[in-house]
């Protein structure tokens, strides 16, 4: 069995990690394995076929030649508050691996014990966190959404205590990095400009090979690179209809992709306030939101780059402030050609805008199901109009603008089939009270062709029946 590990990340130095091996479980069994992931990550076939060497190697028991095992370092802002001192407290970066394409990405066991990073906690995961993420990253990676996918779910045989009693799991993250606005910040707040540099470049390197190392610019460069990939990453959250729950700083990785699935959900009754967190009592990262936190996330990054773009502050400032101001445009026209795709339409105009929010606006005030919606408006197009009479106006002016090729746009934008809250919480609990992973594989089968009508399909598609108005979602730490 091979493992081709790599392990540039600790090249940057000991500013950046702590050296931190797994803690042993007892009793490690693989519930969930992903091929396909698998497959595109060239893992062998010995490997592949061996569950008894993937639970040890992927429960951190047994590693593989050619890991560092590493807790990276990072601060974050958590809802708005700067915490200097997280990082990893549960989680090692074991190394990178090239995928089929000749990608670079991580392999992280989290849940895997505690680190110096841990602030007390123990340093595990219970299992239906373990399973969330799973299930949330594979729907996603399918959706067409920018996504970190999960390679394992692996039972530890042991317990955790949270509210209650839990089995214990650890999940294998595969993501293109676990460099997060974070990152930037730990070493900004140290004053360590060096760092700072160093972790520039290797972002650089990492994620935007077209910016010139050499450049005068390049970090404004990759704050702009960085802004275009969180604008098309919260643009396909919002088409979907997905709610993050939780966009700290620490939660935003550079590279675009959806990272650190706690309490994330998905938007059932259309209402831009919809907030499903526990912990979220502000609504800060409420639905609708979303894009707002982006570009809040992104100023702290820019406040991070000042001193690698001008070591005048105010000059650096200057330099900063225009690219920040093209955001609200550049999401917006991002969003609203988003939105005309849901509908069939290619072209966005002033009067296709005025369409979309008009649309919304009324499905906010009846409380109409979002996925459900544009669904129901897809059927229109063939005669049938299940939504109400007082939409019949709006309809006549949308089906103006339908050419030959709307059904297709339609039906590439809007999902059959989305990892709705009830059915998500019934295959966990079924999962954690049996034990068995069917439940979770007969939904999963179905997420992964979302946008097809597979015959089990209908079994997943309807709402649940209070429209999740008392739906919780929580941290799962």
């Amino acid at each position: 069995m091979t493992l081709r590990f790599s392990n540039s990340y600790s090249a940057l130095g000991g500013a950046f990690y702590q050296r931190v091996l797994p803690t042993p479980v007892a009793d490690p069994k693989v519930l969930l394995w992903n091929r396909s992931l698998a497959d595109s990550l060239k893992l062998s076939t010995t490997l592949q076929s061996d569950a008894t060497l993937q639970a040890q190697i992927f429960s951190g028991n047994q590693l593989p030649a050619g890991t560092e095992s590493l807790a990276l370092a990072y601060s974050g802002h958590q809802f708005g508050h700067l915490n200097p001192q997280l990082g990893d407290g549960r989680a090692h970066l074991l190394g990178e691996l090239l995928d089929k394409d000749n990608c670079r990405v991580d392999v992280q066991l989290k849940g895997s014990g505690p680190t110096p990073y841990s602030r007390q906690g123990d340093g595990r995961c219970a299992l239906g966190p373990a399973l969330r993420e799973y299930i949330m990253s594979e729907a996603m990676y399918f959706l067409g959404v920018p996504t970190s996918r999960c390679l394992a779910v692996v039972a530890t045989g042991e317990s955790v205590y949270r509210d209650a009693v839990k089995p214990g799991a650890i999940v294998t993250r595969i993501a293109a990095s676990h460099i997060r606005v974070g990152t930037f910040q730990y070493f900004a707040i140290r004053d360590d400009v060096k760092s700072l540099a160093a972790l520039l470049d290797f972002s650089i390197e990492r994620h935007f090979a077209d910016i010139d190392l050499n450049a005068d610019d390049k970090a404004l460069q990759f704050l702009d690179a960085v802004m275009q990939r969180q604008i098309t990453l919260i643009v396909e959250w919002m088409r979907v209809g997905f709610i993050h729950g939780v966009m700290n700083t620490d939660n935003t990785a550079i590279s675009g992709e959806t990272i650190d699935f706690g309490p994330c959900a998905m938007l059932g009754a259309y209402h831009p306030a919809t907030v499903y967190s526990s912990i979220d009592t502000q609504g800060r990262y409420a639905f609708g939101n979303q894009a707002n936190i982006a570009i809040w996330n992104l100023i702290r990054l820019a406040e991070c780059l000042l001193p690698l773009i001008n070591n005048e502050k105010k000059l650096a400032i200057a330099v900063i402030e225009p690219l920040l101001k093209d955001y609200s445009e550049r999401f917006e026209q991002a969003y609203f050609a988003m939105m005309a795709a849901k509908l069939g339409i290619s072209d966005v105009t002033v009067e296709i805008r005025s369409l979309i929010e008009r649309l919304l606006k009324s499905m906010q005030t009846d409380a109409l199901d979002y996925t459900q919606t544009f669904l129901d408006l897809g059927q229109t197009m063939a005669g049938a109009n299940p939504l109400s009479e007082n939409y019949n106006e709006w309809i006549a002016q949308w089906r103006s603008h339908l050419n030959d090729n709307s059904a297709a746009l339609m039906q590439a934008n809007n999902p059959i089939v989305i990892p709705r809250n009830h059915y998500v919480e019934a295959v966990l609990t079924a999962c954690e009270t049996t034990g068995s992973t069917e439940a979770i594989n007969d939904f999963l089968e179905v997420l992964r062709s979302p946008y097809q009508e597979l015959p089990n399909s209908h079994h997943y598609q309807d709402p649940a029946e209070d429209f999740d108005s008392s739906y919780q979602t929580f941290c799962g730490t």
